[in-house]
């Protein structure tokens, strides 16, 4: 009867019917395999830019290729720009500065060579001033005369004297500066002192190069030796150039002196 019952189903069917039950199990296998390569073309490309950073190459990988160079290029910008001695920023300054110590230099070779062949004038000169004042007279007494004095830009007083003529500090204090080289004045000591509760500093210019007796920072006594007559800086011809400040301010240095030493 089963039998029976299947033939007439297939006559009205045309035979289809096992057909049909066969290609829609194939159908449902092709559309899922589209679908899931559909799913593999979407999903494929954002998994890759997902990945890991790790696996990704790196900015500090790509540099160690050429690490050589980095290490170069950072120590060119980090090592100091090599001036040697010089603190000047531009050419011109720069030129000034060389030019100073150029001079210095000079000026240090000239001392070396003038103390070893210098012989200073200290015939007939006692090595310390005469005198028992606070204040004392810079060169001895009757050894010299005056030229000029202050005026016109000019800051003390130009004592003529022969080469070599003992030099003396005008009053105790402390060297505030004793060099070979102290712009115009040439070989030149400085002192400050306190003279009845005034401030006095006094200059001493244009002595022979090597013949400075005295250092920055000594303390000396009035009339101790500190130098000898020369024609060094800005001079023409042998003489000591005499400054006095008191508190401050310029006074013509022979009136002082007249008014104080003794």
């Amino acid at each position: 009867m089963k039998k029976s019952e299947d033939r007439t189903i297939a006559r009205r069917t045309g035979g289809k019917t096992g057909t049909r039950s066969i290609a829609k199990p194939i159908r449902s296998v092709a559309i899922f395999g589209a679908v899931g390569a559909l799913v593999a073309a979407v999903a494929l490309p954002a998994y890759a830019a997902t990945k890991p950073a790790e696996a990704a190459t790196t900015v500090q990988q790509l540099a160690a290729v050429d690490a050589q160079s980095l290490v170069v290029a950072s120590e060119a910008t980090a090592a100091p720009l090599d001036r040697g001695t010089f603190t000047a920023t531009t050419p011109e300054e720069i030129e000034k500065k060389k030019a100073e110590e150029a001079a210095a230099a000079r000026a240090a070779e000239a001392a070396k060579a003038a103390a070893a062949t210098s012989n200073f004038n200290t015939a007939g000169y006692a090595l310390v001033a005469p005198g028992s004042g606070e204040v004392r007279y810079p060169l001895p007494l009757g050894s010299w005369n005056v030229s000029r004095t202050v005026g016109g830009g000019h800051n003390g007083a130009d004592m003529l004297a022969p080469a070599g003529t003992p030099i003396y500090a005008a009053a105790a204090g402390v060297v505030r500066a004793s060099a070979e080289s102290i712009g115009g004045y040439g070989v030149c000591v400085m002192l400050d002192s306190v003279i009845g509760g005034q401030r006095v500093q006094t200059t001493y210019g244009h002595m022979i190069y090597g013949s400075r007796q005295v250092q920055q920072g000594q303390t000396v006594e009035a009339g101790q030796l500190i130098g000898y007559v020369g024609s060094t800086g800005r001079s023409t011809a042998n003489h000591l150039h005499f400054e006095v400040w008191v508190n401050g301010g310029l006074v013509e240095p022979m009136a002082w002196l007249g008014a104080n030493a003794g």
